[in-house]
């Protein structure tokens, strides 16, 4: 599998113009949501004349429904296997428009601009694309890379601090995955520079993990499953949380999650005692807390055992021995995982 081309650029309407110079198109769409609209602003389409197609934003918006106004809108508009759709916006956007270009005709070709860090890190990037179905996220999709990415820090400036810090914990994951050299420097990161050049090197450093990955297992056969480090344990945040009727933003569930992980990472593999302790010391610093009791661990236990990774109910999970050192597919006992959870909350102070 070849890398698809990304382009890290904060000169956003002439590498864009650059880009689709090598991908000529008989039509061309692009897709926002109502909160990604605004930056079309920001975007100098040239003589291009895009249609533009915008649907609601948010991910319960992540449907069939939705893409079916997509599908429409293509074919309203008379696109065919020839045309070209640009995703700009976040994860919803990228997710359902790739999938929407995938499906349409059987496949036309789509390029994706995120517009928030944690769409760059993660969902437009990687080849996922899909929609929520009957309750289920992700139920439909299919593996369809982007022909092309376009990454820019310029769209970040007028996200607030917890979007930012959403898709950072992303990035804290890929650092894990990678070396101490790259997780020691996102640690180090100064929050205030938060849209500058150096998020942006920064943040083609993370992509390049994923990127790396991604090439040698694009089907999540093995090697991919390191991508779900901290998200065993931060799905069944998130799942707790919506049962609580009070969300948390998917990133601030995978810090928590790192931390869960990291413990476990300790207990089995030996990660080094520093590590975990400034890891915690971080996520508690920039992240808060998800507070939790015993009680609450009958609920996490159960998420844990349904969550996609598990083939047979088991505890299954991405660990650590060093920073670099990642071990997929290590299934945890149950008294593990209560050990665990229960120095989670001695570690965030709960």
């Amino acid at each position: 599998m070849q890398h698809q081309p990304i382009i890290f650029s904060n000169e956003v309407s002439k590498s864009l113009a650059e880009l689709l110079e090598n991908l000529p198109a008989n039509r061309t769409f692009v897709l926002v949501d109502q909160n990604s609209q605004v930056v079309l602003s920001k975007i100098d389409f040239g003589k291009l004349d895009p249609q533009i197609i915008v649907i609601p934003p948010g991910d319960t918006n992540k449907n069939l429904d939705t893409l079916q106004k997509v599908w429409l809108e293509l074919q309203s508009g008379g696109a065919t296997r020839n045309s070209l759709l640009i995703n700009i916006g976040g994860g919803v956007v990228t997710d359902l428009g790739g999938f929407a270009a995938a499906s349409f005709k059987r496949g036309i070709r789509f390029v994706n601009v995120p517009t928030t860090l944690l769409s760059a890190v993660d969902a437009a990037v990687g080849g996922k694309t899909g929609i929520n179905f009957n309750g289920l996220k992700n139920e439909i999709g299919a593996f369809r890379e982007a022909d092309a990415v376009l990454i820019s820090t310029t769209f970040f400036d007028s996200l607030p601090e917890k979007e930012i810090k959403s898709g950072y914990a992303e990035m804290l994951k890929h650092g894990l995955l990678e070396d101490y050299q790259t997780y020691r420097k996102l640690i180090d990161f100064d929050f205030s520079d938060i849209a500058g050049n150096q998020l942006l090197a920064l943040l083609e450093e993370s992509v390049n993990v994923k990127r790396n990955i991604v090439v040698q297992d694009p089907f999540e056969k093995g090697l991919r499953r390191a991508l779900n480090l901290g998200h065993t344990a931060g799905h069944a945040f998130e799942s707790l949380a919506l049962h609580r009727g009070e969300p948390i933003p998917h990133g601030y569930a995978v810090a928590w999650g790192l931390v869960v992980e990291a413990v476990l990472s300790k207990m089995i593999k030996s990660l080094d005692s520093t590590t975990l302790y400034e890891l915690a010391d971080y996520i508690y610093r920039h992240y808060g807390v998800f507070n939790i009791t015993c009680d609450d661990y009958y609920a996490l236990l159960n998420y844990m055992r349904h969550d996609k990774k598990s083939e047979h109910g088991e505890y299954n999970f991405t660990l650590l021995a060093e920073p670099g050192d990642v071990f997929t597919g290590c299934v945890v006992d149950e008294e593990s995982v209560k050990a665990a959870l229960d120095i989670y909350r001695d570690l965030m102070h709960i």
